[in-house]
């Protein structure tokens, strides 16, 4: 049940949303979520009720200690409120959680109650996939709509994919059921560096939040940790040639595909994101995830220095897929990464 004691009328309220687990390679989509509920001070107002939705052997609860004595922390979706300051201000709802292992709809559908209740005027979910994609050129972003009329509006994909999907995809579609305008942002993370954290993919995922609607995000230290991750990551490939061979080839796949979008619109479009940002003065689980073809797969580069090599996979030869959910732009080829989804077994479409 979802409590709205204490909540102040806001103002063009938009929901930001992720969630832990097959949708969010590398943490970078519910890290972008905490990220902006970190920098605005955003207070707790509510919680869904962990035992509706939750298998705890999949999600254990967790246990700590508060001046000695023992607590215990349930696996579940929170809810605040954070106001944007400047000449416009907005309040951001964010929702944070863990993928449900159950009751979807339900699940779906008390989210949208709160929405309702709360006047809000947009969902945007964010969520990060594996890709064919490396991690020395800008991570791809692709916004994605079942709504044609915000598809043009926005300049964002109308929906089209088709094949397994997690809450991100079970959400969007509520939402358009529920006459809720509704987009997905989705970060491509390389498959062969998925694991979190992955700066570089949340500070993209901002950066084009920040557009969508229009606000000026703070972004702390995001940049300097995505340099840094950058320049570990190339330590790590250049370990072992078969790694940065595989690497070179996904950049050239990658630079070939791009060359047409190297326009004079484009470059000048990316130039007035940089001023906007520039002028606003902002400070400086296991298991699977989601791919661009909708399967999961094994991440193969190393967690540490000290952990053993293995052979790079070769790049596939699929088409790429457009839509909701595990979905991406051409930006990204259909990818291999890690693991096996946690909701391998749950039917989205059943209660």
């Amino acid at each position: 049940m979802i409590e709205l004691e204490g909540v102040p009328e806001l103002i063009d309220p938009v929901m930001v949303a992720a969630f832990e687990g097959w949708n969010d390679a590398g943490d970078a989509a519910s890290t972008a979520v905490a990220h902006l509920d970190r920098e605005w001070k955003g207070e707790v107002f509510a919680a869904l009720d962990a035992e509706d939705y939750y298998d705890f052997q999949v999600n254990r609860p967790t246990v700590w200690l508060d001046g000695g004595v023992r607590k215990i922390t349930w696996p579940t979706t929170r809810l605040s409120v954070v106001r944007v300051g400047g000449e416009k201000p907005r309040d951001l709802v964010l929702v944070r959680g863990i993928e449900p292992s159950m009751r979807w709809r339900s699940f779906c559908n008390e989210l949208l109650g709160f929405a309702h209740e709360l006047g809000v005027e947009l969902v945007v979910i964010l969520g990060a996939l594996l890709g064919d994609t490396p991690h020395t050129r800008p991570v791809p972003i692709s916004g994605t709509t079942s709504d044609p009329d915000l598809a043009q509006r926005m300049d964002l994909e109308e929906t089209k994919y088709e094949g397994p999907t997690g809450i991100v995809g079970i959400l969007q579609e509520a939402c358009t059921h529920a006459g809720v305008p509704a987009v997905s942002l989705w970060a491509a993370v390389p498959h062969y560096v998925s694991q979190p954290p992955n700066p570089k993919a949340t500070l993209a995922l901002l950066n084009r939040l920040e557009d969508l609607i229009d606000v000026r995000i703070p972004l702390g230290e995001l940049a300097e940790d995505a340099r840094a991750w950058q320049v570990g990551v190339d330590q790590l490939a250049a370990e072992d040639s078969e790694v940065a061979e595989y690497v070179q080839t996904l950049e050239e796949a990658r630079d070939t595909a791009e060359l047409p979008e190297a326009s004079g619109e484009a470059i000048a479009r990316e130039f007035e994101r940089y001023l906007r940002r520039r002028d606003g003065g902002q400070p400086g689980q296991p298991g699977g995830h989601a791919t661009a073809d909708g399967s999961d797969s094994t991440a193969y580069l190393r967690d540490s220095p000290g952990a053993g090599r293995a052979r790079p996979p070769k790049a596939p030869k699929a088409e790429p897929e457009t839509g909701a959910e595990s979905e991406t732009d051409r930006d990204t080829d259909a990818g291999t990464g890690p693991g096996t989804g946690p909701d391998d077994g749950d039917a989205p479409s059943e209660e």
